[in-house]
């Protein structure tokens, strides 16, 4: 996607044919700093640290891991260090398991000759395959975008709210939830996004809306207790966000706070979708409130915050005072019954089993290997 004039992929391959670059999301929106990744252990610290986040590049960050992983040594023995210690940085997030296990079941059989070339070639047919998705999560979204521009609010601006990032810098490029709102942007459909800062880490105020800029897509952003009050007045004619997991039963798993902007769709009538990409379906879940794991994190990224000061220095300040306990839940679940579809690059599918087995009837058969 566009960093000013460039075109710029979150994760690439460099020149050299071995190591890899990814931007740095933790220095979003003041910097922009690109990282290199010469080791496995570094790839798992990116996807740790948050230097790269959103589940479909931590799973092509992981997958690049294991080809660096080999590079170094080919044996059964750093083959299953790689996939445990990068298995190990985010659990949540069920494309870093599908990305791995796929990597070490093609891996394993192969001879330790043949692993490492075998290995960055797999890597990067998955990040073609991530942008390929994403495409086709931008096609069929499009058309509800267009549905509203066409008959519910011709010649009028269409509000889509966004939580969190599920944008271009979430993947390899394009997005999952931004997809659609690109493509109608550049088809010259008048869309209008309004972003959740998405507290604690604020990834829609620093990563979304950053975006969101240099495409050039009107947007503004809001604390994330505005949506319910914007949908109570009419501003918002849908939602669109990303996921990081999805049950069998199409239970959505996304960044803290989904659940509560479905509850105010829901209750206000606004359609309520979900951008999916076909790994982050885990059919070995079906009760996604009770099963998926959820990711808890640090306390300083709720009792501090960082930001540009007005002389341009980049400072770090505590918000909360000394002694109080924090809680930082990265995720919470929104059932399917709150789902109004879900978009995926076969199509806008109901949020139930029945549909997501239909459309994907060989990630049926993975999960039972």
């Amino acid at each position: 996607m566009r960093v000013g004039d460039s075109h710029v992929r979150s994760i690439w391959l460099e020149q050299d044919g071995w190591s890899l670059s990814a931007i740095d999301q933790r220095r979003l929106p003041h910097d922009f700093v690109v990282a290199r990744l010469t080791t496995c252990d570094a790839a798992a610290d990116a996807i740790r640290s948050m230097l790269v986040r959103g589940a479909p590049l931590i799973g092509a960050t992981a997958a690049y891991g294991m080809a660096l992983a080999m590079r170094a040594d080919a044996s059964n023995a750093a083959l299953d260090q790689a996939h445990k210690a990068l298995m190990a940085t985010r659990p949540t997030a069920i494309n870093l398991k599908w990305a791995l296990d796929a990597m070490r079941s093609m891996l394993r059989p192969l001879p330790a000759s043949e692993r490492m070339a075998a290995a960055y070639s797999r890597a990067g047919e998955m990040a073609e395959q991530d942008i390929a998705i994403n495409k086709g999560i931008g096609r069929h979204g499009l058309g509800l975008i267009e549905a509203v521009a066409a008959i519910k609010k011709p010649g009028e601006r269409v509000n889509v709210l966004t939580h969190c990032n599920a944008g271009w810098l979430a993947t390899v490029d394009w997005g999952t939830a931004t997809a659609p709102i690109y493509l109608a942007h550049d088809r010259g459909v008048v869309v209008h996004v309004w972003v959740d800062e998405t507290r604690p880490r604020n990834q829609g105020a620093s990563l979304t809306a950053w975006e969101l800029g240099h495409h050039g897509v009107p947007h503004t952003v809001v604390p994330d207790n505005t949506g319910g009050h914007l949908m109570q007045h009419g501003m918002v004619d849908l939602v669109i966000t990303g996921t990081d997991r999805v049950s069998a039963q199409g239970d959505v798993c996304n960044k803290i706070g989904t659940y509560l902007k479905a509850l105010a769709a829901h209750d206000n009538g606004v359609p309520f979708y979900v951008a999916l990409p076909s790994p982050t379906i885990d059919f070995n879940v079906n009760d996604g409130i009770r099963e998926i794991p959820i990711e808890q994190r640090g306390p300083d990224e709720v009792t501090h915050m960082t930001g540009r000061t007005a002389d341009g220095r980049i400072e770090t300040v505590r918000i909360v005072p000394d002694g109080s306990p924090v809680a930082n839940y990265a995720f919470d679940v929104t059932p399917a019954r709150l789902v109004t579809g879900l978009i995926t690059e076969r199509g806008v599918l109901r949020a139930d089993r029945a549909a997501l087995a239909a459309a994907f009837p060989e990630r049926i058969a993975a999960a039972a290997e």
